[in-house]
């Protein structure tokens, strides 16, 4: 081990009662999207005990903020991403608790050797992940255009590394009818109900020409008032997603072309909107991806524990990796295959075992980005990469 990660460790350990306390709090206090208060503010005001230098509510957002730490000296940018929101009624079932300290702490690391490696040290703490995600905005902003990394780890139940996700649409589809009572006058209705089963029957019809890859799944998310009324109003939502925003976008347009279909058959009027923002596919940059995977096996994880990456769903990562170099391993925090988004992960989320695997995790993070900082061919490699 070098000198320089020999500190970035000890001082990681060193603060990592701190970091304990700080994820043992969040997870304790949940928020939802947009609504990160307590959690935004506490990162933001230790980041700023660290010497970081805060912006807050960045881009109008009340949750989001930009921490930073100039070295002084010329070098890379490199950016750890914190996501703090947590999911409806079941809380971090997600481990965003995990995420936050686990940049915070990687930040806390780097920090103590950064008149060494040079360069600029930046956390982006992005809300609502989980829905309407910041780092849409902030990527369209151009706020990781100048930055050579964007790196975040996830917790799971496995070691795993940076893989793909699914480019994403979140539709709405609203369908207006005329309400009638459906024994004695049902010939007066117009039913909005008909109109958004008609758009599933299209929509599942649709599914036998779609590549393996397209995931396209729905809810009915209002269908009627009474079985004795007609109704006037039903609304269904939709997730299209696929490996790419090419295809994703054909994807949409066909679902939509379905939707107006159904529309006509039945003479209901039809809106359409997004429900959510949209995500573009993760583009995972592999020489960084190797470099943390390096760290992990370096600090004693048999490199056949560390699983190939895998498509997880759909991240707002996705529009980072397209505006800067991004990587998004998994670190093991439980032993037990309990699945993301249940009450199963987000009780075993928060004991000892995950806060020592969220220490662990911080380090591995700092590791790699010290890694950007003083070896130039890795830089080279990942720069070229991206580039091509």
């Amino acid at each position: 081990m070098s000198e320089l990660k020999a500190i970035i460790r000890d001082h990681i350990q060193a603060y990592s009662n701190r970091l304990t306390e700080i994820a043992a709090f969040i997870g304790a206090n949940p928020e939802l999207g947009h609504e990160e208060k307590q959690a935004s503010a506490l990162l933001s005001s230790e980041l700023e005990k660290l010497g970081f230098r805060v912006e807050r509510e960045v881009l109008g957002l009340a949750t989001a903020f930009v921490a930073e730490h100039d070295s002084g000296r010329p070098g890379p940018v490199v950016g750890f991403l914190a996501e703090y929101d947590a999911l409806p009624e079941i809380g971090h079932a997600c481990g965003h608790h995990l995420i936050c300290t686990m940049a915070l702490g990687a930040a806390a690391g780097l920090r103590a050797v950064a008149d060494r490696t040079g360069g600029t040290i930046r956390v982006y703490g992005t809300p609502a992940e989980e829905t309407k995600g910041a780092k849409v905005d902030m990527a369209a902003a151009g706020l990781f255009d100048d930055c050579d990394i964007a790196i975040m780890a996830h917790p799971y139940h496995s070691y795993e590394r940076s893989g793909s996700s699914l480019a994403m649409d979140a539709l709405q589809f609203e369908y207006r009818g005329k309400s009638a009572h459906a024994a004695a006058h049902p010939e007066q209705g117009v039913n909005a109900l008909d109109a958004v089963l008609q758009l599933f029957n299209s929509v599942n019809a649709l599914r036998q020409q779609t590549r393996s890859d397209a995931r396209i799944h729905g809810i009915i998310s209002h269908g009627g008032q009474a079985p004795n009324l007609i109704p006037d109003y039903a609304e269904a939502r939709f997730y299209v997603r696929s490996a790419a925003r090419s295809y994703t976008d054909e994807l949409s347009r066909k679902v939509k072309a379905c939707a107006e279909a159904a529309g006509l058959a039945t003479g209901c009027a039809l809106t359409v909107r997004n429900y959510e923002y949209s995500y573009d596919e993760l583009r995972t940059n592999e020489a960084l991806s190797d470099a943390f995977t390096a760290n992990l096996v370096a600090s004693g994880i048999p490199e056949e524990d560390i699983r190939r990456g895998h498509d997880n769903g759909s991240l707002d990562l996705g529009n980072v990796s397209l505006r800067c170099p991004a990587a998004h391993p998994y670190v093991k925090i439980v032993d037990e295959p309990f699945e993301l988004h249940t009450t199963e992960f987000r009780d075993a989320a928060q004991t000892g075992k995950a806060y020592q695997a969220m220490v662990f995790g911080a380090t591995m993070l700092a590791y790699t980005a010290c890694d950007v900082l003083t070896d130039a061919a890795l830089l080279q490699r990942i720069k070229e990469e991206f580039r091509s």
